[in-house]
């Protein structure tokens, strides 16, 4: 199997066939990529005297131009070779891969936003409930049941008022 190395662009001719299927808006895509992460996949050039010419890759290598490279990393092979159909099936699974990790990358700081979002109003406070007053009194420490706390219910504001003094609160 061929290895990948650097290749001056000037040196790889593109086939005037191939250059009818250029498309500027996935060019630009790749190009945005390659910014991010790099070339991941290389491009397939065949040698042809002292050049080589494009097998597979086009937009890889337009974008490379576009971003301004010198070289572009691509993989030597033989027209023929049964090894450049299989690095093609291999650039195809690492294309896929790469759009997975893409996805993958979107989602995971479309998460990140999310829970920026979210906590954002809890630290400055701007979104807490105000406190209630439900009329619920706060539990006694005493242990009586609830049998006795409901048969020793004051009837009156009088007989309330003595049973705040007699366990010792205020009123």
């Amino acid at each position: 199997m061929s290895k990948a190395e650097s290749l001056p662009i000037d040196k790889i001719r593109v086939p005037t066939k191939s250059r009818k299927t250029l498309e500027p808006g996935r060019v630009q895509t790749i190009a945005e990529s390659m910014l991010d992460i790099g070339q991941q996949v290389p491009v397939f050039v065949r040698p042809e005297d002292d050049r080589f010419v494009l097998v597979d890759g086009l937009h890889r290598l337009e974008a490379c131009k576009a971003l301004g490279e010198l070289s572009v990393i691509a993989v030597v092979v033989t027209a023929e070779s049964p090894q450049h159909r299989k690095l093609l099936s291999d650039s195809t699974e690492l294309e896929a891969e790469r759009n997975k990790m893409a996805r993958l990358k979107q989602l995971r700081l479309e998460r990140e936003a999310v829970a920026a979002i979210a906590a954002a109003p809890a630290k400055s406070g701007l979104n807490r409930q105000p406190e209630r007053n439900t009329g619920a009194k706060p539990a006694t420490s005493s242990t009586r049941t609830s049998r006795t706390a409901a048969a020793a219910r004051p009837k009156s504001l009088s007989q309330w008022i003595a049973q705040q003094k007699s366990d010792g609160s205020r009123y």
